[in-house]
C-alpha cells in the first residue's frame, strides 16, 4: 500500500503545478500523437522514450548513451565472454511482490519469443540459454562472445512488463484526452536505493507529448516545451528556421543507416550493375549542403570499415573513380538500357513529406539526371521501387547493418547466401573467423546491390539552455528519467 501512496502522490504533483526545482519539464517527440502509446516489438521513437523510462531492463542507458544499472544493480562476464551473470536489486513490482531471478528468466525469454521475426531479434541471437542462480541471480549464456552485448540488453523493447506494469524508474499518468504522458520519478526506496527525505521537492514532473515536428518547433519557440527530441533528415529545415536565442539545436552524432533501399528489381533496376547505376551518380557532398550540417559522415557502403579489427576495404568505394568518371560508367549502362529495351529509364522513390525530403529528392534527381534517368517522387508505401531507409543503430557492430537486409524481415532486396554467413559467424569461437564471415556477408550484399547508402543518420534535439541532464550521443536514445533528476 506504501508504494501506491507515493504513486498517487507523485502523480498529484506532476499534475498540480511546478515542484521547488522548476515545474514539470515539458518534452516534445516528433511523431503522431498515437505513435507515444504504441505497444508491442515494433515502436516508434516516441513509446521507445517512454517504454524506457516506465519499464526497466536488466540495463539502461544515461544520458550518454553509456550502459547504467537498472533491474541488475551489477553484473560480470566470464573470461571467455559467454557468460552475463547478473545480480538483481532488491526491488519489488508495482503490485508489491519480490523481483526474483525466476521472474526475470520468465519475462526475458518471453521478450526472446517476442522479438522473432524482427531485426532487435536477429541480433538477439546468440543468446543461447537463461538461468535463474539464485533468488536474485540470472546468467544469460551465448553461443559466442558478443562485447556489445550489454548495449542490446539497455533497448527499451527488453523493459520487463509484469501484470501490464513495469518496475519504473517513472511512474505514467495520461491527461484528459490521452494525449499527455506524465511522468514521475519513483522515490529511490521504492528502486532498492537507499531513500531521500527531500525526494518530492527536487525531482520535478516530465510531461511528454508526441507532436509534428512543425508543431515541435513551434511549441519550443512559444517556450511551452523544454526539450524537442527525435528530428530527423525529413524536418532538419524547420529545426535551423527556429529561435536558437531561446534554445539550441543539438544534433547527435548518429550511427545508423540513411540511405535508399530497393523495393523491386524489375525494368532499368533488374541488373545489379544498373542499381549500382544509381548509387554512383549520387555526390554525397552536394547532396548534404544544403543542409548546412557539419561533420555529417558521407557512406557508399553498408557497413561502415571502420566497424572491423582490420578495415577489409577503402573508407569509400570507386576510390580510382572521379565523380565525373563514375557518372560516365553509369551513364553508359543506362543508354545501353535504353537502346536495347526501348524505354525511357525512370524510377520511383519514396520519401516521407518534409522539407528535407524535398531537398533530399532535388538533389537526387539532380545526380540521376546526370546519368539520364528521370526521378519520381512517391509517398511510401505507394509502390515506389526506391524507399528511404533511416535507421539507428542498437550497438556498433557490423551484424546490426548486416541484420538490417535480412530477407525474413522482408524489407527489400537481400540476399540468403549473405544471411547464411551472418548465421554461421553466431557460433564462430575464433574472432577472426567471426570477422571474415561479416566480410564476406557484406561483399554479398554489395554484389547484390540492395541498396544506396548516403551515410550516417541525421537525428536532432532542440534543448532549452536551463535543461540539466541531456547529452548528444551516438544512439540517438535521450533517456526521460535523468531530466527528473537534481544535478547535485
Amino acid at each position: 500500500m506504501r508504494f501506491w501512496r507515493v504513486v498517487l502522490l507523485s502523480m498529484m504533483l506532476a499534475a498540480c503545478g511546478p515542484s521547488t526545482g522548476g515545474g514539470p519539464i515539458g518534452v516534445a517527440i516528433i511523431g503522431a500523437p498515437e505513435s507515444l502509446f504504441q505497444q508491442g516489438v515494433r515502436l516508434s521513437p516516441a513509446a521507445q522514450h517512454l517504454r524506457a523510462a516506465t519499464y526497466e531492463g536488466m540495463v539502461s542507458l544515461d544520458p550518454g548513451g553509456q550502459v547504467v544499472p537498472a533491474i541488475a544493480e551489477r553484473w560480470i562476464v566470464t573470461d571467455d565472454g559467454l557468460s552475463y551473470i547478473f545480480r538483481l536489486r532488491d526491488g519489488t513490482w508495482p503490485d508489491g511482490e519480490e523481483i526474483t531471478a525466476t521472474d526475470i528468466r520468465r519475462l526475458l525469454r518471453d521478450s526472446l519469443r517476442r522479438l522473432r521475426g524482427t531485426a532487435l531479434g536477429l541480433d538477439l541471437a546468440k543468446v543461447a540459454d537463461i538461468r535463474a542462480m539464485t533468488g536474485r541471480v540470472v546468467e544469460v549464456r551465448l553461443s559466442s562472445p558478443m562485447p556489445d552485448f550489454l548495449r542490446l540488453m539497455a533497448q527499451p523493447e527488453l523493459g520487463f512488463v509484469k501484470s501490464g506494469s513495469g518496475a519504473g524508474p517513472m511512474v505514467m499518468s495520461r491527461d484528459d484526452d490521452g494525449t499527455l504522458a506524465r511522468l514521475s520519478a519513483l522515490p529511490p526506496e521504492t528502486r532498492g536505493l537507499p531513500a531521500r527525505e527531500d525526494w518530492e521537492a527536487v525531482a520535478r514532473p516530465v510531461n511528454v507529448e508526441a507532436l509534428s515536428a512543425r508543431a515541435a518547433v513551434a511549441a519550443f519557440s512559444r517556450g511551452d516545451i523544454d526539450l524537442v527530441l527525435g528530428g530527423s533528415i525529413v524536418d532538419f529545415p524547420l529545426a535551423e528556421a527556429g529561435p536558437l536565442s531561446r534554445g539550441t539545436i543539438q544534433v547527435d552524432p548518429a550511427l545508423g543507416l540513411l540511405g535508399l533501399v530497393f523495393r523491386d528489381d524489375e525494368g532499368l533496376l533488374a541488373d545489379p550493375a544498373r542499381r549500382e547505376a544509381l548509387s554512383m551518380a549520387i555526390d554525397r557532398t552536394a547532396l548534404i549542403q544544403p543542409f548546412g550540417l557539419g561533420g555529417w559522415q558521407a557512406s557508399t557502403w553498408i557497413v561502415p570499415p571502420g566497424l572491423f579489427a582490420d578495415a577489409p576495404y577503402s573508407e569509400q568505394r570507386w576510390p580510382e573513380l572521379s565523380l565525373e568518371q563514375r557518372r560516365a560508367t553509369a551513364a553508359a549502362r543506362v543508354r545501353a538500357w535504353e537502346a536495347e529495351t526501348g524505354k525511357k529509364a525512370e524510377v520511383a522513390v519514396g520519401l516521407p513529406p518534409g522539407p528535407g525530403s524535398d531537398l533530399l529528392f532535388r538533389e537526387l534527381a539532380r545526380a540521376w539526371a546526370s546519368i539520364g534517368v528521370a526521378a519520381v517522387r512517391k509517398a511510401p508505401g505507394e509502390g515506389a521501387a526506391l524507399e528511404l531507409r533511416d535507421s539507428l543503430a542498437r550497438y556498433g557492430s557490423a551484424r546490426w547493418y548486416l541484420n538490417q537486409f535480412n530477407c525474413g524481415l522482408k524489407a527489400g532486396l537481400c540476399s540468403p547466401e549473405a544471411d547464411a554467413l551472418v548465421r554461421e559467424s553466431l557460433t564462430a569461437e575464433d574472432p577472426a573467423e567471426r570477422e571474415r564471415l561479416l566480410v564476406e556477408a557484406h561483399s554479398e550484399l554489395i554484389a547484390r546491390e540492395v541498396y544506396i547508402p548516403l551515410g550516417a543518420p541525421v537525428r536532432w534535439s532542440l534543448v532549452r539552455g536551463s535543461l540539466a541532464n541531456y547529452l548528444a550521443n551516438q544512439w540517438g536514445l535521450h533517456p526521460l528519467f535523468p531530466l527528473s533528476q537534481p544535478t547535485t
